[in-house]
């Protein structure tokens, strides 16, 4: 059985950084694609940003294409999301997402096959 888990949340004012990784166990990179996605209180899980297997491709959702950048590291079998100037509106519980159905540009939640258990990010002002 796949499993993910995240680390790298927590406090940060307005204008700072953090760095997710999301571990994976039993998966093989190379075949697959992970994102990350984010779910607010009140709102719905929504897209923040998808890599290859092979690293070889990308996609940002717009309200965060230019400030976070997400790798894989295939060594580690871990995936990680840099967040860079932060605004109060990033603040959620980010969730790293696999799927092994094939690779590809994947921007909807039912897209992906697994999921890890969420990280908290707070953004103060």
């Amino acid at each position: 059985q796949v499993q993910l888990v995240e680390t790298g949340g927590g406090l940060v004012q307005a204008g700072g950084s953090l760095r997710l990784s999301c571990a994976a166990r039993r998966l093989t990179f190379g075949s697959n694609t992970m994102a990350w996605f984010r779910q607010a209180p009140g709102k719905e899980r929504e897209f923040v940003a998808t890599i290859t297997g092979s690293g070889g491709l990308t996609y940002y959702a717009e309200s965060v294409k230019g400030r976070f950048t997400i790798s894989l590291d295939n060594a580690k079998k871990t995936v990680y999301l840099q967040m860079n100037s932060l605004k109060p509106e990033d603040t959620a519980d980010y969730y790293c997402a696999a799927r092994v159905r094939s690779a590809g540009i994947f921007t909807t939640p039912w897209a992906y096959d697994y999921w890890g258990p969420g990280t908290q990010v707070t953004v103060s002002p």
